[in-house]
């Protein structure tokens, strides 16, 4: 399990998700750093299930078509237990980073000073790998021309984001029971009711380094669970409750 986390002295806890034998990484990331006024420390990454996390494998193979990776489940017990050491310790806001990311200190200093949760914003992603259905939801946000979009959709990816002590219980509370990698589950707004809000542009970059999940992730869908009948529909149930939510949201306007 991850370490600990002390408390910080401003509005939010900056943490940096690291294996502790990334040597290499941990350096890079420091050196990149080093002109920020900003207190940041890193967070020994998992490398088994948190507790508190159950892993409901047969969920995983009908959503994904093959096993979650070790890497994968690391992963995804280093978000959930800064998430519950958020809730534990009452700490109002934090920035969650990756090792592997080139990050806009200037931008994030203000950011990690600004409250979030008093204007109505409790998870803001800093970064996405793909495109999917957003909409502009605030323009000139902290600075000219940077602007905040809600996602509608998989954009996946954990490399960085701002969340609450609200955000950290909604998300603690939906993703206890381990059914996908944590990217695809934090995307789910229309099942946990978080809004899945970007920052565009975003004030972070994904370094091109290798990946510690691995790349068995981007594998064929061969388990015959995922193929079933019974998951197939419930795809097309999926499917149907996002173009409910991006309805919700166009009418919102």
């Amino acid at each position: 399990m991850g370490e600990s986390l002390p408390e910080s002295d401003g509005i939010a806890d900056v943490i940096v998700v690291s294996l502790a034998s990334a040597e290499a990484r941990r350096s890079a990331f420091a050196a990149r750093a080093a002109d920020t006024s900003l207190a940041w420390r890193f967070f020994d990454a998992c490398t088994g299930p948190a507790p508190g996390m159950t892993i409901d494998e047969a969920a995983i193979r009908r959503n994904k078509g093959r096993p979650m990776s070790q890497g994968e489940i690391g992963c995804y017990a280093s978000h959930f237990s800064i998430w519950q050491d958020m809730i534990a310790r009452g700490v109002r806001q934090a920035i969650v980073l990756e090792d592997d990311t080139v990050v806009d200190w200037a931008y994030l200093e203000p950011l990690a000073r600004t409250d979030l949760h008093a204007q109505g914003i409790d998870y803001l992603r800093l970064y996405a790998k793909r495109p999917t259905w957003q909409r502009v939801v605030q323009t000139d946000f902290l600075q000219h021309s940077r602007s905040i979009v809600e996602l509608v959709g998989l954009a996946y990816g954990t490399q960085g984001y701002a969340i609450t002590l609200a955000g950290a219980r909604r998300l603690a509370a939906h993703c206890q029971n381990v059914q996908r990698p944590i990217d695809d589950e934090m995307d789910r707004s229309w099942a946990h009711g978080v809004p899945n809000l970007l920052l565009y542009p975003a004030p972070i970059l994904e370094a091109a380094v290798a990946s510690d999940i691995g790349a068995s992730r981007f594998g064929p869908k061969t388990d015959p669970l995922y193929r079933s009948t019974r998951q197939r529909i419930w795809r097309q149930i999926e499917r149907a409750r996002m173009r409910m939510l991006k309805a919700r949201r166009l009418l919102e306007r």
